[in-house]
């Protein structure tokens, strides 16, 4: 020992005596946390580990070279001595002795299956190959804590390399526990990844972490579950794509991981699949991680039915209903999900829960036709159980309900009550408004929207102002809103130059609604040929857009769908304007593209029925119409285009052309057409009531043009979306002077 720390050489093996007073040495945590100097110098030397050094004795008779190194560097470190427990390390010669330490784990394990050992050859024993991968693997923590990652991770590599290499098939149970070669060993698997990591070496920790979990280490199963948890949450927060495994061993069919998300996903399921067999304890955060990798890779209802699976409480069955619901919300699943949050309402769950409770608000007020529920009972329920205890919650409380109040509205048989509805929409979003501090741009953007669908343009354009200067313009739908609350104020230059300037400050990928309104802008200016230009470059990007996402996962679904919807519906204003020009063979020619790319559509069939209407064949065009109500009864459009041709093929005073046209209004009030168009059929009745009657209807057909912006603005829903009609075509351009000259008169 004094030979080795002065540096002296040894010309040959050293005879030792082994005492428990010749060498003190512990077994030093080989764990994740770092080994201060202090922390280790204070540690009593563990005289068990003497025992081992003296099988290793008994065994060969002799100590050599790199096994006196190694005893004494692990006392070193024992002490706290990394520098000197690093050098007496790099004395070892590892590679030397490699082949020695191959050919003993290879032959240990055949004398485990025969029983039987040569003893005429002379061969390393198992206590001194776990005494020198011991030493390795302390001198990869000695690195480690001195801050050379890659060496540290270089030196640990060694050890599986040796071990993998001489037992390819695996070690097998209980081999080398006796020596504490199996801790050492699993050890050293876990510890590798993390080394390169804090050398910033992402495809070798990946690598190695594949090792880890590939090869058979006979690891335990918590050891197990912990390196594919830490190995799951690199792949999904380490920020780098790692290229698929190479899964040779696998069967033919089975799944192959194909990027980072799904190789995360697929560990998580593996370790939530062994919490359900008992296996390892639960880990809460196992499903908050699958729930995020699931939520990015757009595949939530499997993680509703990795959710049905967990079993009996595993976690509240509040939880599980509240998280079910997020899936079936997040896929799409609207119907289900509010059935699921009614559930967790009942009296024998919880009614007072307040996510359910707002979240149950925002489903029915995004799918007020669906649900019949404009959800204003579960946002009051929403406020009365918060009581003011979290700001946040009231504010999303308050708004929630301006929203359902808004859509509630629609539902009102009488003016009084639908005013009524209306305004104490505006005043909760207001509230609302009041309580973010005018921070909230969703807040900002629904009232500036219920101000403009009251006709009151000049706060609608004060809040919409508000917006895109909160959002320094970086969405698109701040810029459509204040475009188009301009329009309905008739400053279309105002309202193309705003469009214009968003077009400059942002993508292509994002200009699909932008120069759609441009276009409809050009229209009402009379600019058709810049109008048509403008549509032709909406639909260059379009196809862009198609073959971009053509080929991705289902996570652009909803972008995919979004994209084929306004593909059709601007091929649907291209021909409304080539019939507006008496262009058949185009407008034709737009319309078998639509049919192409959406079999069924009401607008299709309603610009066909124009096509005829505007040629003269009546009969055609009133099938047309009727074609596009048995698609959708309630396509205010096509009522109204079947009173008008009604109107005109047959009596003045027929009742059914008063039936389409009240019923077009029943769904949409606001629309000056169908008063334009009741009122011209209270004139044809020639009594002096009806003039009266049909005087007031040609009043409010001039008072909602006068307020309505080239394109419709939504306000059925909770997400700011805008949603364009499909009846703005030229010819209501045209018919603009009419009403006027009627109203005149």
């Amino acid at each position: 020992m004094r030979c080795l720390q002065s540096g002296e050489p040894l010309g040959r093996a050293v005879e030792m005596v082994p005492s428990s007073e010749s060498v003190a040495t512990s077994d030093c945590s080989a764990s994740g946390h770092s080994c201060l100097g202090g922390q280790i110098g204070n540690k009593k030397p563990d005289t068990g580990n003497i025992e081992e050094a003296e099988s290793s004795l008994r065994e060969s008779g002799v100590l050599n070279y790199e096994e006196a190194r190694a005893l004494l560097g692990r006392y070193e470190y024992q002490k706290g001595n990394l520098v000197a427990a690093l050098h007496v390390f790099e004395g070892i010669d590892i590679v030397s002795v490699t082949p020695k330490i191959k050919d003993a784990l290879s032959k240990s394990r055949e004398r485990r299956k025969r029983y039987s050992q040569n003893n005429d050859e002379q061969q390393m024993s198992v206590h001194a190959v776990a005494l020198l991968l011991e030493a390795v693997f302390l001198k990869a923590k000695s690195l480690q804590v001195l801050g050379r990652f890659k060496e540290a991770a270089q030196s640990c590599k060694v050890i599986l390399d040796i071990v993998e290499s001489s037992l390819p098939e695996g070690l097998p149970d209980n081999f080398g526990a006796e020596c504490k070669l199996q801790e050492t060993l699993s050890k050293a698997v876990e510890l590798l990844p993390e080394l390169w990591k804090l050398a910033d070496c992402q495809r070798e920790a990946i690598l190695s972490y594949r090792r880890a979990l590939l090869h058979e280490w006979n690891l335990d199963a918590e050891t197990i579950a912990k390196i594919q948890k830490e190995f799951a949450l690199f792949l999904l927060y380490s920020g780098g794509e790692a290229m698929p495994p190479d899964l040779r061993s696998q069967m033919d069919g089975s799944f192959v991981p194909r990027n980072n998300i799904e190789e995360a996903i697929l560990l998580l399921m593996i370790l939530l699949r062994k919490v359900t067999l008992n296996r390892i304890e639960w880990d809460p955060s196992i499903l908050d991680h699958l729930s995020f990798a699931l939520s990015v890779s757009g595949d939530l209802m499997i993680l509703a039915n990795q959710l049905e699976e967990l079993l009996p409480g595993t976690i509240h069955r509040k939880e599980r209903f509240y998280a079910l619901a997020l899936c079936y919300y997040g896929a799409g699943k609207n119907v289900e999900a509010l059935d699921l949050l009614r559930k967790l309402l009942s009296n024998r769950e919880d009614p007072r829960h307040v996510p359910s409770l707002l979240m149950a608000s925002k489903i029915c007020c995004e799918n007020f036709s669906v649900t019949k529920d404009p959800g204003v009972s579960f946002a009051r329920m929403a406020l009365e159980n918060l009581d003011g205890r979290c700001n946040q919650l009231e504010n999303l409380a308050n708004f929630l309900l301006g929203v359902s109040l808004s859509a509630y509205s629609k539902l009102a048989i009488s003016d009084a009550e639908r005013v009524k509805r209306q305004s104490e929409a505006l005043h909760t979003l207001e509230t609302a408004c009041k309580l973010s501090r005018m921070e909230d741009p969703v807040v900002l953007y629904h009232l500036s929207l219920e101000y403009a669908e009251q006709r009151k343009l000049d706060a609608a354009l004060h809040y919409a102002k508000c917006i895109v200067k909160l959002e320094v313009g970086s969405n698109v739908k701040g810029w459509l809103l204040l475009s188009r609350v301009l329009s309905a104020q008739k400053r279309f230059l105002d309202a193309e130059s705003i469009i214009n300037a968003a077009l400059d400050q942002t993508g292509k990928w994002d200009q699909g609604d932008l120069l759609r309104t441009k276009a409809k802008l050009q229209i009402a200016q009379g600019q058709l040929k810049s109008a048509i230009e403008t549509y032709t470059q909406l639909l260059a990007v379009l196809q862009v857009h198609s073959k971009s996402f053509g080929s991705r996962n289902k996570l652009f679904k909803d972008k995919r769908d979004q994209i084929r919807n306004l593909e059709v519906e601007v091929w649907h204003d291209l021909a409304y304007v080539y019939i507006s020009l008496s262009q058949w063979r185009d407008a034709e020619a737009c319309l078998s593209k639509s049919r192409a790319i959406k079999l069924y559509s009401s607008t299709r069939c309603h610009a066909i029925g124009k096509m005829y209407e505007a040629k003269g064949l009546y009969k055609e065009a009133l099938k047309a119409f009727r074609d596009a109500l048995d698609i959708d009864p309630d396509h205010v459009p096509s009522l109204i285009s079947t009173a008008m041709v009604l109107r005109h093929c047959s009596d003045q005073s027929n009742p059914a052309v008063r039936s389409f046209l009240m019923d077009a209004l029943r769904h949409d009030r606001f629309c000056a057409s169908a008063w334009y168009n009741l009122g011209l059929l209270h004139k044809a009745y020639g009594t002096e009531s009806a003039f009266v009657e049909g005087a007031e209807c040609f009043q409010a057909a001039h008072s909602l043009e006068e307020s309505e912006p080239v394109l419709e603005l939504c306000g059925c829903g909770c997400h700011p979306m805008l949603i364009i009609p499909n009846c703005n075509d030229v010819a209501q351009q045209r018919r603009s002077r009419r009403r006027r000259m009627m109203v005149n008169k």
